[in-house]
């Protein structure tokens, strides 16, 4: 009735220079797309359609046909059109096997739809959905904690690297780190969307990027709220705790730096908790009671220090 443009763009940032150690290209494209569609979803809107942007040093088609794909999937994933994009070589600029990512995506809602921080109330349910580790953030953290800064892609150091990291390790359940640490991002496109088009009581949704849950989820509030995180409450993933173990990190640095296993939050109506926990059950979604939303100051606060990783299932 009142469609309102809402646009997003990203990149997938360092990630990338570990896909290119590893030489495993095929899932920065998803993570490409699912840092700005995830974005956008925020507000409640649907993504109409993506374009992406490749730098690169040199050309390599086999590496450029598995990074366009990615894309394509992460499209078909979140339910919007590729309809084209820009693919520019960088000689002398960029080392041969270097390359940049950034996208770039537009969508559509409805402006008495779209959803606004200054519905959230006291009350209201804080629920949280997983994410697949640690997405596309804190991977310069990431890089010294594994060990591969200063290591160039395509030389034997790297090759060598890239094979320590692909053993399994026994902390992570048998993955190894290469597969944990390259897990694509989550698109949470179609299950909200189909939520919200079911007259949900959605109040805001934060998208769990950079900053961790400290530094976004204080963007779904208004100045007449906190919102109250019960640690906890949900499982962290084990390659989140271990590079927060190895980087030794506090409860509190790990929450402001990655997303420590909640990709996406959801602020709901009380009233309507169990329903919107009920119609993500039924899309396939797990969902989370990560906390509540109380009156304050529009800052983010936590409960139960000390248990970040006691989540007993």
């Amino acid at each position: 009735e009142d469609p309102i443009l809402i646009s997003g763009t990203d990149g997938v940032g360092t990630k990338l220079v570990l896909a290119q150690i590893m030489d495993r290209h095929e899932t920065v494209g998803q993570d490409l797309v699912a840092m700005c569609v995830n974005d956008i979803l925020a507000s409640g809107a649907e993504p109409l359609f993506f374009l992406d942007y490749v730098a690169i040093g040199h050309i390599e088609a086999e590496h450029m046909a598995k990074i366009i794909k990615g894309v394509a999937d992460g499209c078909k994933l979140a339910g919007c059109a590729l309809v084209g994009g820009e693919m520019a070589e960088h000689p002398g600029v960029m080392a041969p096997a270097d390359y940049d990512l950034a996208g770039f995506t537009v969508g559509v809602v409805d402006r008495p739809k779209m959803l606004d921080p200054a519905n959230v109330r006291p009350g209201d349910v804080i629920l949280g959905l997983p994410s697949t580790g640690v997405h596309s953030n804190g991977y310069s953290l990431v890089r010294k904690v594994i060990g591969v800064d200063g290591i160039k892609p395509g030389t034997p150091e790297a090759a060598a690297k890239a094979e320590e990291l692909s053993r399994p390790l026994e902390e992570l359940g048998g993955v190894s780190l290469a597969d944990a640490l390259l897990a694509p991002t989550r698109i949470y496109v179609k299950p909200i969307l189909e939520l919200l088009r079911g007259g949900a009581n959605v109040h805001a949704i934060a998208h769990i990027t950079g900053g961790g849950i400290t530094e976004n989820l204080n963007r779904a509030l208004n100045e007449r709220v906190d919102a109250q995180v019960d640690l906890g409450t949900w499982p962290v993933p084990a390659v989140a705790k271990y590079v927060c173990d190895a980087a030794e990190l506090s409860e509190p640095q790990a929450l402001k730096t990655f997303n420590m296993g909640v990709g996406m939050i959801l602020i709901v109506d009380p009233a309507r908790a169990e329903e919107v926990e009920a119609a993500l059950a039924e899309a396939g979604e797990k969902t989370y009671r990560v906390g509540r939303i109380v009156s304050g100051t529009g800052e983010v606060q936590y409960t139960g220090e000390g248990n970040l990783y006691g989540y007993q299932g």
